[in-house]
């Protein structure tokens, strides 16, 4: 069992745009490749925990998701990281799936395919949605970027930060839980 950093996609790594997957939506957000870098030299395996409900609702398919991930890929390997699988639920809001954050689904098929000490283990995203997943899955602690005045916290699963620099800097502050 490894300790990971699991990822949300859109406002974490690269700037949603509305249910970005075309090439003109992609935009990897700043330092973010940076970031990751510094996380995975540390020990940390990474990986991707991302809701798309715009399949779900016919704005795209399988298809034009994974074009979109392969920019992605292609900008981070330039970096020197890389994921070791990604995760995602294709479903709207309405379907009542096990797998759309904020219910732990997700983050525990990560668990089982990759073989994640989640209690050992972080989740960044920048909804309140990505936290309460983490919370539930037994997730060691959690940070919620795009926050613009993060405040302080004890609680390894309520820390803030302003992007994945940010994100970064409190887990290799923190350290594995």
């Amino acid at each position: 069992m490894r300790p990971y950093v699991l990822l949300d996609r859109d406002d974490t790594l690269v700037r949603d745009v509305g249910y970005p997957h075309r090439v003109e939506d992609y935009h990897l957000l700043a330092g973010a490749g940076a970031a990751l870098r510094r996380l995975a030299q540390a020990g940390y395996r990474l990986a991707l925990v991302t809701n798309q409900s715009g399949i779900g609702r016919g704005y795209y398919g399988f298809a034009e998701f994974a074009r979109f991930q392969s920019l992605l890929y292609a900008d981070l390997a330039r970096e020197g990281v890389a994921f070791d699988a990604a995760f995602l639920c294709p479903h709207r809001p309405d379907e009542g799936c096990a797998c759309r954050k904020p219910m732990p689904g997700l983050v525990l098929r990560a668990r089982d395919v990759l073989a994640i000490d989640l209690r050992r283990s972080w989740f960044v995203g920048d909804r309140e949605s990505d936290v309460e997943s983490a919370r539930r899955a037994g997730c060691g602690g959690a940070v919620r970027v795009g926050v613009a005045d993060p405040r302080a916290a004890s609680d390894r699963l309520a820390l803030e930060a302003r992007d994945l620099a940010g994100a970064a800097d409190a887990i290799l502050r923190y350290g594995t839980p």
